[in-house]
């Protein structure tokens, strides 16, 4: 069992984030967990290997299956996503505005959407996906990604931007930097930046940030359980406790505290992998 990511390989690195591999074996008496996924800064191409998986937005109580392989856009949002017993998931992460640059697409037509991978890539993603199935190791798919997406690069839509090295840096500065000096680099004036971050990234930049800095506040609370909620907000550059509350609630719907009892019974915590998990994301 594993989850874990790997770097791309160079030629297009410059588009993906990661590669990350989650592979979750249940006994078949056991009560299978769910797990509460709050929003990340990320676009994720979905390879869905082995069972299903099935997805609840918010508290709507209805679970919807997804196909073999779907493109999930940046979400804004929590969605409760729902195992079987052998589960098998192989994800392309893009960067920020990778998507869009491959495909053309505004990537705010994929915000909070969870959509069929083969109404948008090419039909050959069902080779890709016979591919990664038919791997005899976690190590043999990392190639079968790389030619994929290098494929796509050597078609890629839209050229370089600025923009683009801007949201890469909010990623790195943790979401913290001023939006003023953010459009003074990507050389357009505020409106511009605020449109076309909207285009390249499926959400505002101030969103963007929000989200950035939200993911590491539970990225910390998760590598560390025993680490006090004031400490947590400090380091994570929130100003108080409040506003750190203010961002759970605002991006999941509930409080840190019920957010991280729900992760509490997740399948990583159940599985033990949480703890080393976590610490090599903060």
């Amino acid at each position: 069992m594993i989850i874990k990511d790997f770097l791309p390989g160079p030629l297009v690195s410059e588009f993906v984030q990661c590669y990350r591999i989650v592979h979750f074996e249940f006994e078949t008496s056991e009560q299978i967990p769910f797990k509460a996924y709050p929003p990340k800064p990320e676009t994720c191409l979905y390879f869905n290997l082995q069972d299903s998986l099935f997805v609840e937005f918010g508290n709507s109580g209805e679970k919807k299956k997804l196909p073999q392989t779907v493109l999930i856009g940046q979400q804004t949002s929590v969605n409760y996503r729902y195992f079987r017993k052998s589960f098998l998931n192989f994800q392309v992460v893009f960067k920020p505005t990778g998507l869009f640059r491959l495909t053309g697409i505004p990537s705010l037509e994929f915000t909070n959407q969870i959509i069929d991978a083969e109404l948008i890539f090419p039909k050959s993603i069902r080779f890709v996906y016979e591919e990664l199935q038919n791997a005899i190791s976690y190590v043999e798919m990392l190639p079968v990604a790389d030619r994929f997406v290098t494929g796509l690069v050597c078609h890629a839509r839209r050229e370089l931007h600025l923009l683009d090295s801007v949201s890469n840096l909010m990623m790195h500065r943790g979401g913290t930097v001023s939006m003023d000096w953010l459009a003074n680099e990507s050389c357009l004036c505020a409106k511009q930046f605020n449109r076309k971050f909207n285009e390249r990234a499926g959400v505002n930049p101030k969103t963007f940030a929000r989200i950035i800095r939200f993911t590491k506040a539970f990225n910390t609370r998760n590598a560390n359980p025993g680490m006090n909620w004031l400490r947590i907000a400090l380091e994570c550059e929130y100003f108080d406790y409040q506003h750190l509350v203010k961002d759970y609630k605002d991006l999941t719907g509930i409080t840190p505290n019920e957010l991280h009892l729900l992760e509490s019974n997740s399948p990583e915590c159940r599985l033990g992998m949480s703890s080393q998990l976590y610490r090599s994301r903060v």
